[in-house]
């Protein structure tokens, strides 16, 4: 007999002991076969062991905050799309080329930690949010999936989104537009609610820009006007309450609030401007956010300027000093940040809100990390959205309009799912030229320690 027929007569034999073993154990078996007779399709795009970072180029899309977006290149063609924080500048980020150009950029974690120390809150974060995009967007389609799955498994096949309501200045344009975004499937909004709304009022707004008794109690009229024009069911969130508020203040305000079954109130307590980098405190301020939350019902939800588990949201988690993290993916260090501390935040029975007022680029990269996370609220999306007619047709690969009935579909192309429409963005640069070259970012400009070598 020869060697393959006593190889087949084997094979059989061991197909037959599974069947006598049981039907799990014979389907496994014939399983395997099937794939050794049937080799899956093979990605072609890369060779993922010699993929190696070339370069880092970008622009930047003029809008009423500037949408700066960097394109990371490798040595064989596939390239990852990522962008900084909203009216940031690109050079956030393409100071960290020198430390990426080189490495293997499926290596994300270990990439993202030797540059992580360059990060900080506010915009700051951008740079590192924005390699961290780009990096996934890359491995994504490396292996053909789409980003969220590199982080684990889908909670959701669309991320629902709030928006923005109309200034109060014209009630008729108020009226108009709670209409229309009541027509686009809207059920969330958030609007500014501050003692600017009285301040022509005598008596209404004390010497430190705080409302009296008196504001406080015509500011809730105005916010039943607006309980009224939403819908009392609808979710309603309120931000840029003050800028001078002191904790009792909050206080007295989040406590006038109770009766309008917010979803949150957001960043109640205003960043203290007397102290070294104006905003930046704010990941050291749980304690305020803490006595507020104390001495109220009314939910509270801040964070879009902290950067990091570790470095800002941390210790508001541990100390439960909030009812709901409010993470802005492009400042807090990206897609995968973004679902790190939002599962810490579950584990404290908090959960997450997003913010967002970037390109359709971010607001897919937030979708991304968005769909793995387990107790989700919403999703913010800007004026912009309806001001620009433009907006939506700077990318292409995903369904148009991208807020569909008051959701955005999660994608399932690998990568991001979506690509630049060249000719569009083109028309709508803030600074001319498209991904040109940046050599002036070759040489190291950001760094802790590097040895000059021997001495000549």
């Amino acid at each position: 007999m020869k060697l393959d027929e006593k190889q087949q007569l084997s094979r059989r034999g061991m197909l037959a002991a599974a069947a006598a073993a049981g039907p799990a154990m014979a389907l496994v078996e014939q399983g395997a076969a099937a794939q050794a007779a049937q080799p899956g399709p093979v990605n072609r795009n890369s060779a993922p062991s010699q993929l190696r970072i070339t370069d880092m180029r970008a622009i930047r899309i003029a809008s009423g905050l500037d949408y700066p977006i960097i394109r990371i290149d490798t040595n064989q063609g596939v390239y990852g799309l990522g962008e900084v924080r909203d009216a940031g500048i690109e050079g956030i980020a393409l100071v960290l080329k020198p430390h990426l150009v080189g490495r293997n950029p499926l290596n994300i974690e270990p990439v993202l930690d030797s540059i992580r120390k360059f990060s900080n809150h506010l915009h700051l974060g951008g740079g590192y949010s924005a390699v961290d995009i780009a990096l996934h967007d890359i491995a994504g389609k490396v292996y053909g999936v789409p980003c969220w799955r590199l982080l684990g498994s889908k909670y959701r096949d669309r991320v629902r989104v709030y928006c923005h309501l109309p200034s109060l200045s014209n009630p008729q344009a108020f009226a108009e537009g709670v209409k229309r975004r009541k027509e686009m499937g809207f059920t969330m909004f958030k609007t500014s609610w501050s003692s600017s709304l009285v301040a022509k009022t005598p008596g209404a707004v004390g010497e430190n820009g705080a409302a009296t008794d008196k504001g406080l109690k015509l500011m809730c009229e105005i916010l039943d006007q607006i309980r009224d024009a939403i819908g009392w069911e609808a979710g309603l969130a309120l931000d840029h309450i003050g800028s001078r508020l002191r904790v009792n203040d909050c206080i007295r305000y989040a406590k006038a609030l109770e009766p309008y079954n917010l979803v949150f109130l957001e960043d109640a307590v205003p960043p203290l401007p007397w102290e070294p980098g104006a905003g930046g405190n704010i990941a050291r301020d749980w304690r305020r956010f803490k006595e507020i939350k104390e001495q109220t019902t009314t939910p509270l939800a801040a964070g879009e300027d902290i950067f990091g588990l570790e470095e800002g949201f941390l210790d508001f988690i541990d100390n439960r000093a909030l009812d709901i993290v409010h993470i802005e993916p492009l400042t807090a260090g990206g897609i995968r940040e973004t679902k790190r501390i939002a599962d810490e935040a579950s584990l404290r029975s908090i959960a997450t809100a997003v913010h967002c007022c970037v390109s359709p680029l971010g607001t897919v990269a937030d979708v991304h990390a968005i769909a793995t996370i387990r107790d989700f609220i919403a999703l913010e999306r800007d004026n912009v959205y309806l001001d620009l007619p433009w907006w939506q047709d700077l990318v292409t690969g995903i369904p148009k309009p991208i807020i569909q009935n008051g959701y955005i579909p999660v994608p399932e192309k690998p990568g991001l799912g979506v690509e630049l429409n060249e000719e569009v963005v083109k028309q709508h640069l803030r600074v001319p030229g498209y991904f040109e070259p940046t050599p002036e970012f070759d040489k190291f400009i950001l760094q802790d320690y590097r040895p000059g070598g021997p001495v000549k």
